[in-house]
């Protein structure tokens, strides 16, 4: 009877247990979350960084690229691009990344493009990111900055390489309004050619032998000259480089 009794609340038990078990917190085999946004400046609300966090798993995983976003205010940093190397070289090693790095001390940044960024986030095309996200930066509005790094960047490396991103004829307004005009000539030609032809011009109520020029005169008027000021480009590329650790990488440098 007793060995029953045990064997029934042993029972109760082991069915409670697995009942239970799927509730139990698996911290062991839980993944290790990713980090994409470094905030050591302190730039960023927590908002902020949660929201742009997100952006880069999103965009991170459409390109099998890590996006990250890296602001230091140590006045210890020689020189924003080597620091975001020597990050590279102790976090992510051989991995796919696009890197923003931004020095608060020095009023400086750089785009960083590793291994397939490198090739599809190339120098000319970190030198277009650097010219979109200066204005934001200058500004102070830093959030909407890493934003336009992230999805610019992301968007760049939809392209083949070799091509610019920025062409005016892989832009879907555009495409569009080609599209219109030509829909628009075709119709245009339909209507002209369904009208009876025109049989009426200039010569049609002109005598020729009695018509003739009376007279000719040149009138100067005035000399107007324009003069535009050429824009300067105050940025400074950089180019790419390689890390201590032997990882080449495309990069521009920009200044706010």
């Amino acid at each position: 009877m007793v060995k029953r009794i045990s064997l029934s609340h042993f029972l109760i038990v082991f069915l409670i247990g697995l009942t239970l078990l799927p509730f139990v917190p698996q911290h062991g085999f839980a993944a290790e979350e990713k980090t994409y946004i470094y905030d050591n400046a302190g730039l960023l609300t927590d908002e902020e960084k949660a929201k742009l966090a997100a952006l880069a798993a999103e965009n991170s995983e459409k390109q099998d690229t890590d996006f990250i976003v890296l602001t230091t205010d140590d006045s210890e940093v020689n020189d924003i691009k080597t620091y975001i190397q020597d990050f590279y070289d102790e976090t992510m090693p051989g991995s796919n990344a696009a890197i923003l790095g931004v020095d608060m001390n020095k009023r400086d940044f750089y785009v960083a493009g590793f291994y397939k960024a490198e090739e599809l986030l190339s120098n000319e095309r970190a030198d277009l990111v650097v010219e979109k996200i200066t204005p934001y930066l200058s500004d102070r509005e830093y959030a909407k900055a890493f934003e336009t790094f992230i999805v610019t960047a992301e968007d760049y490396m939809t392209y083949r390489a070799g091509v610019n991103p920025d062409n005016i004829l892989f832009k879907w307004w555009f495409q569009i309004v080609v599209a219109l005009v030509v829909a628009g000539g075709i119709v245009g030609v339909m209507v002209y050619n369904s009208g009876g032809k025109v049989t009426v011009h200039q010569g049609t109520y002109l005598d020729q032998n009695r018509s003739s020029v009376l007279a000719k005169k040149d009138t100067y008027v005035r000399t107007s000259v324009t003069k535009t000021r050429k824009p300067q480009n105050n940025k400074s590329s950089g180019g790419g480089g390689t890390t201590s650790g032997g990882h080449s990488h495309s990069g521009s440098r920009g200044s706010f």
